[in-house]
């Protein structure tokens, strides 16, 4: 178990309540993030033949994506609204 200090230097931090910090601001910082920083993500080179600018590789994802969702919606079963499954009709007999 450690022993609790007792340098004078740890003990002369006051201690601040809430309403001494100030209120906080949501998002303050992200417009100087955002237009600071960029995510670099490493193609191939066949790859970087094909898109050469972001642009490029924004609009291919974005129509890889279209497809994929089309393709989705084609392949998957029809959800039913009822609970209770359907019985067949009966037709009378001639």
């Amino acid at each position: 178990m450690k022993k609790v200090s007792t340098n004078m230097a740890d003990q002369d931090i006051p201690e601040l309540k809430r309403e001494q910090l100030g209120t906080g601001v949501r998002g303050k910082y992200f417009k100087a993030y955002t237009e600071n920083s960029n995510v670099v993500v490493l193609l191939d080179p066949e790859l970087a033949k094909a898109f050469p600018t972001s642009e490029a590789v924004n609009n291919a994802l974005a129509g890889l994506l279209a497809i994929a969702s089309e393709a989705r919606k084609l392949t998957e079963k029809p959800k039913s609204s009822s609970k209770t499954p359907r019985v067949p009709k009966k037709h009378a007999s001639a």
